[in-house]
């Protein structure tokens, strides 16, 4: 197959949903299709180029930042890609249109649609869906409302990132979408568990009110008794916020902001961490998370339905109310129970398997030659 894949962020920009993007993009090409992106340009990054075997083409977006993305920005990556998708569609003529994120960027699927016929599919991802994080997108759901009930109609199928995202857009869009879940390759060799003498603590992901990184702070300063340290991966709007905040808690020796990373490097600080601490108030199914099952960490996180894929309470890992308190009480138990905490990082190696991301690639091509055959 031939197929176009339009996603508004795309490695190095953005966060989980464009590195979603791009290991399905990839997956497809190593199966032998023809897989061409169209994504958001930065001034610092090449126009065209490719990356493991994926043709990528990123218009001039004027976007300013490679984690943040503002609505305005997320319009001019729809007008600037415009012309440059059309063109594409035209001469190289793709079988099947692969739009992630059904806000902005099925938009741009839906005009390519009108103006081509060729068929599109849609993958939700979170807060691109209405209630997936009401705090940044219910009033701007409310006003466009109208304006995307077409882009859901129009395409030919829908998949979610989770059975969360899913009911989502079954309840507040009135859409049946196939749940087909974030992957992530396989480790060639197993890791092998250790544990030191002082725990480590990882939190991944941009730095925003969704990830919610204060709330760890102030969970962490109620434990300072035990010994732990925490590393956090990424950045964001609130990461001055949460340094200043380790400084007021008196934990700036015990938290260690690295900034964003490369895959490899991420892979390695997981590699030597046991447990993953995740505060968000909302998730769709988190990278994060996934990646975590992979190196065999136990992982305390928010009580919501996007974790519940990850989270298995009690098992490799706790569910917490979205207080101090409670983020306090799960690690207090974990750090000061050795035996438990290795019990829970085994339990998460076994469940890595239900994210391979080879079996993910398979499901996403089945479902895209069954819409080309139609």
């Amino acid at each position: 197959m031939k197929i176009l894949v339009l996603c508004y962020e795309y490695p190095p920009v953005g966060g989980g949903g464009g590195r979603v993007a791009s290991s399905v993009a990839e997956g497809l090409t190593r199966k032998g299709h023809d897989v061409r992106v169209i994504s958001a340009g930065l001034r610092h990054l090449p126009r065209e180029s490719e990356i493991r075997g994926v043709h990528v083409l990123r218009p001039e977006s004027y976007r300013k930042k490679e984690d943040t993305c503002s609505v305005l920005e997320m319009a001019l990556y729809l007008i600037t890609s415009f012309f440059p998708a059309w063109s594409l569609c035209r001469r190289w003529k793709p079988d099947i249109i692969h739009a992630h994120f059904v806000v902005p960027t099925g938009a741009l699927a839906l005009a390519l649609h009108f103006l081509t016929r060729i068929p599109y599919i849609l993958t939700a991802h979170l807060g691109d869906v209405p209630g997936g994080v009401p705090e940044q997108t219910d009033r701007l759901f409310r006003i466009l409302g109208p304006l995307i009930k077409p882009i859901w109609k129009h395409a030919t199928a829908v998949t979610s990132v989770s059975g969360f995202v899913a009911e989502l857009a079954a309840r507040n869009c009135g859409i049946k979408s196939q749940v087909i879940l974030n992957g992530v390759p396989m480790l060639t060799v197993p890791p092998t568990l250790s544990q030191g003498d002082i725990p480590r603590l990882v939190m991944l992901g941009r730095l925003s009110i969704q990830k919610n990184p204060l709330l760890a702070v102030e969970a962490l300063s109620l434990i300072r008794d035990l010994p732990w340290i925490l590393e956090v991966i990424g950045e964001g709007p609130l990461g001055e916020a949460m340094r200043e905040s380790a400084v007021r808690h008196g934990l700036s020796d015990r938290i260690h902001f690295l900034g964003w990373l490369d895959a490899e490097s991420v892979s390695n600080r997981l590699a030597g961490a046991d447990i993953l601490l995740m505060t968000s108030t909302t998730e769709g199914l988190p990278m994060a998370g996934i990646e975590a099952l992979r190196h065999g960490l136990a992982i305390v996180g928010s009580r919501i339905g996007g974790l519940a894929d990850v989270i298995e309470d009690k098992k490799n890992g706790f569910f917490c109310d979205l207080t101090s308190e409670s983020f306090a009480l799960a690690l207090r138990h974990l750090l000061a129970n050795r035996d438990q905490r290795f019990a829970m990082r085994e339990a998460s190696l076994m469940k890595a398997s239900d994210f391979c991301l080879s079996d993910r690639v398979d499901d996403y091509e089945v479902l895209l030659e069954s819409v080309v055959k139609r």
